[in-house]
C-alpha cells in the first residue's frame, strides 16, 4: 500500500519557494542561484518531531547553502538590469542543482555532518518536499525561458555558486571556479578574462565539473535548450562579508559585461 500524502509543506504565513528578481530586465541573461538559502520550512523543525536536527552553526555552513551567493547574484541582476531567479530553502532540505533521482538531492549526510530529518524517509516526505521546492524552482525557470523566447530573446544562463576553501582537508586554490561542459562560449573567453586580472586563480572545471551530476540545473534548462551559459563556483572566504561581495559583483560584471552583451551599452 502507497504511503498517504502529506500536507502541503510550506506553510502560507512563509517565505515562498523561490524569488524572482527584475522579472522584465532587458538584458538577454538570466541568473540563477540554486541555493540561495539556509531556510528549513517549519514544518521540519518542530521541536515536537525532533526538529530538523542541525545545529545553527552548521545551518550557517557551506553544507546549508552557498554562502554569499545569493548577495552577488541580487547585484549582478540589479547591474546588468537582468532578471534573477534564486532558491528560497536549504539545499539540506532538498538540493535543486540534482536530478529528483540523485541519492544525493536529499543527503542525510553532508559534508560528515548528520542530518536527522533525512534519514530513512518515506516516499509521501520526499515528495512533499519536491512538490513545495523542486518544481516551484524549476517551473519558475521554464516560464521565464518561454516568456524570453516568445519576446524574441534567447538568454545566456548564469548559475552562481560558492564553494567552501577547505574540503576533505584540501585547501582549494582556486578564487573561482569556471564549471561547463561541451558549449565554450561564455566559459572559454571569461576564464580568459579572469585569468587577464592577473591575481586570480581560475579553476576550469574546477572545484567541481560541469560535465557531471553537479550542474543538473544548466543541464536541464540551459543545454536542453542550446543556450549559452556557464555555473561560477567562487570561494565563499572571498565573498563572506559586504566589502568581497562588492568587489566580486563588480569584478564578475566588468569581465562578463563584453561577453554577454558585447557592444550593447
Amino acid at each position: 500500500m502507497s504511503d498517504p500524502a502529506l500536507p502541503p509543506l510550506l506553510a502560507p504565513d512563509e517565505p515562498p519557494a523561490v524569488t524572482i528578481l527584475n522579472a522584465a530586465g532587458r538584458a538577454p541573461v538570466l541568473f540563477l542561484c540554486d541555493h540561495a538559502s539556509p531556510r528549513v520550512p517549519k514544518a521540519l523543525d518542530r521541536p515536537e518531531t525532533g526538529g530538523f536536527g542541525v545545529s545553527p552553526e552548521d545551518m550557517e555552513r557551506h553544507i546549508a547553502y552557498d554562502i554569499g551567493a545569493a548577495a552577488v547574484t541580487r547585484i549582478l541582476s540589479d547591474t546588468f538590469e537582468a532578471p534573477a531567479i534564486l532558491s528560497g530553502y536549504s539545499r539540506l532540505v532538498l538540493d535543486l542543482n540534482r536530478a529528483l533521482d540523485d541519492g544525493t538531492s536529499i543527503p542525510p549526510v553532508s559534508d560528515g555532518t548528520k542530518v536527522p530529518a533525512n534519514q530513512h524517509l518515506s516516499a509521501a516526505a520526499r515528495a512533499a518536499r519536491i512538490d513545495a521546492l523542486y518544481h516551484p524552482y524549476h517551473n519558475a525557470i521554464v516560464d521565464m525561458l518561454d516568456g524570453l523566447k516568445a519576446r524574441g530573446t534567447s538568454p545566456a544562463i548564469i548559475s552562481v555558486h560558492s564553494c567552501t576553501p577547505v574540503l576533505a582537508g584540501f585547501k582549494r586554490p582556486w578564487h573561482i571556479g569556471v564549471l561547463w561542459n561541451h558549449d565554450g562560449r561564455i566559459a572559454l573567453p571569461l576564464m580568459r578574462a579572469l585569468e587577464a586580472e592577473g591575481n586570480l586563480k581560475v579553476g576550469d572545471n574546477e572545484p567541481y565539473s560541469g560535465r557531471d551530476h553537479d550542474s543538473h540545473t544548466i543541464h536541464r534548462h540551459a543545454e536542453a535548450r542550446g543556450l549559452p551559459h556557464v555555473l561560477l563556483e567562487i570561494r565563499q572566504d572571498l565573498i563572506s562579508d559586504a566589502q568581497g561581495i562588492a568587489a566580486w559583483a563588480d569584478r564578475l560584471h566588468r569581465v562578463m559585461r563584453p561577453i554577454l552583451l558585447g557592444g550593447q551599452p
